[in-house]
């Protein structure tokens, strides 16, 4: 792990082999709003779907605790690559779970990584028996994504799939 990106770990962070998993900051999601550049942000970072996350934050603060939204960051260069949250908090047990990596970090497996690990994350809370998520089915990446995750299809419709991660599935 770079210098860089191991002194701005904090106990919030969930770490996996090739990821930090980091609560955004305030001075981040202004940044995003505003159009500001980072160099700590991979060239493609923020993508359409940080944009509105980052929009909507403001108005779910509990979406900055814990269990909320985090950045995905590339523990090898310390560059912000995407982002993932738990659309927190939980109703009946159950919390959805989003994420996007930039395009040019597609296809190294680190959104199946950052899913695993958060997923695995919520469900150690007692408030959660579920994570699920809603994927478009014009999407395969994504739904590759949540299957090697470990989530399991448990809806389907005629343009968008359900899936979930239940505790006892862990």
């Amino acid at each position: 792990m770079s210098s860089a990106s191991s002194s701005s770990s904090t106990s919030a962070d969930l770490l996996t082999d090739r990821l930090v998993l980091r609560p955004w900051t305030t001075g981040e999601i202004t940044a995003v709003l505003d159009g500001t550049r980072s160099e700590r942000w991979a060239d493609d970072f923020p993508a359409e779907g940080d944009r509105v996350i980052a929009g909507l934050l403001g108005r779910h603060p509990a979406w900055l605790g814990a269990f909320g939204h985090r950045l995905i960051v590339e523990r090898h260069t310390g560059l912000v690559v995407g982002s993932i949250g738990l659309f927190w908090p939980p109703g009946d047990g159950v919390v959805e779970i989003g994420y996007g990596v930039v395009a040019s970090r597609r296809g190294r497996g680190y959104a199946t990584e950052a899913t695993r690990a958060l997923t695995e994350f919520a469900l150690t809370s007692p408030d959660v028996h579920t994570v699920s998520a809603d994927v478009e089915l014009s999407n395969p990446s994504s739904v590759r994504v949540l299957e090697k995750a470990g989530f399991r299809r448990w809806t389907t419709d005629e343009n968008k799939a359900g899936y979930r991660a239940v505790a006892a599935d862990r």
